[in-house]
């Protein structure tokens, strides 16, 4: 009996390390700066539409010199290094000394759009020394549309530290997910146009099949409605004849043939007058 509780024991222990674990795993979304109660929904549907982005890492290597050499590692709305928890959404790591510096914390978001771009920024870094009045850094990161592209080309512009407040490092980036919707450039002629060639379509193929595997006729004859459309010609051609010709339809013609009749009755016209009187 013993021995069966200690297995449960056991048990209950992985269990809870389990779901202790999975929690330590789960990663942090954004966290738009303010309570919750003041988020808009313009912010929380922008944070939706980059969503896509979450599960893919930038890096940017930048090298000034023998005195800076510096990799910044950038994530859409999660941690750069899940394990640190520090809610580093984007990092500067120096390459001389392997110092660590936050730039930005995804814990203090701000995020708004344009037609064709969305601006994410990380406050809340960590602060500055010399530079800023001391103040906490920050990164701008402008997302730029570019269709047919996931995310590309990511990577520093500039460092504005020579301020006394609101320093700040600009990163760009391209990515599909900053393009506007796209709009139908189907015009009422075009839909017209597909719905009459499909009732085409439907016609066709369902009156072939019906004069097939219904009435059972062979060749030509499965076409729907044969007989109408063979001597549809000659009605076109009868009512052309109708509604174009402006003279009557009784008047003599206007010339006179040359056929082997008209010739001789010319001839015996001709000839009248040699007759004896």
């Amino acid at each position: 009996m013993s021995s069966h509780c200690h297995t449960s024991a056991l048990l209950l222990v992985f269990m809870a390390l389990a779901v202790s674990g999975a929690e330590q795993s789960e990663e942090r979304n954004c966290d738009v700066i303010g309570d919750e109660s003041s988020e808009s929904q313009m912010e929380r549907a922008l944070l939706n539409k980059l969503e896509p982005l979450s599960h893919m890492r930038f890096n940017v290597t930048v090298e000034k010199g023998k005195t800076e050499n510096y990799v910044y590692q950038f994530r859409v709305c999660r941690e750069v290094n899940s394990t640190a928890h520090d809610y580093g959404g984007l990092v500067q790591t120096d390459r001389q000394n392997g110092k660590t510096t936050v730039i930005g914390r995804i814990n203090e978001t701000q995020v708004f759009n344009g037609s064709d771009w969305i601006m994410l920024i990380y406050k809340g870094g960590d602060s500055y020394g010399s530079h800023c009045s001391g103040e906490k850094r920050r990164a701008v990161i402008m997302i730029s549309c570019k269709r047919g592209v996931t995310a590309s080309s990511f990577s520093i512009i500039s460092e504005e530290r020579e301020k006394e407040q609101e320093c700040f490092y600009l990163f760009e980036m391209d990515s599909s997910v900053a393009c506007p919707a796209e709009n139908s450039h189907l015009s009422v002629g075009s839909i017209l146009l597909i719905t009459f060639a499909s009732l085409i379509a439907v016609y066709i193929i369902g009156g072939f099949l019906y004069q097939r595997l219904v009435v059972g006729a062979k060749g030509m004859e499965q076409f729907p409605h044969f007989a109408f459309w063979q001597d549809l010609g000659n009605l076109v051609a009868d009512g052309c004849d109708f509604v174009c010709r402006s003279k009557p339809r009784n008047a003599p013609a206007a010339y006179r043939g040359v056929g082997d009749d008209q010739l001789g009755e010319e001839s015996e016209e001709r000839d009248d007058h040699l007759l004896p009187m």
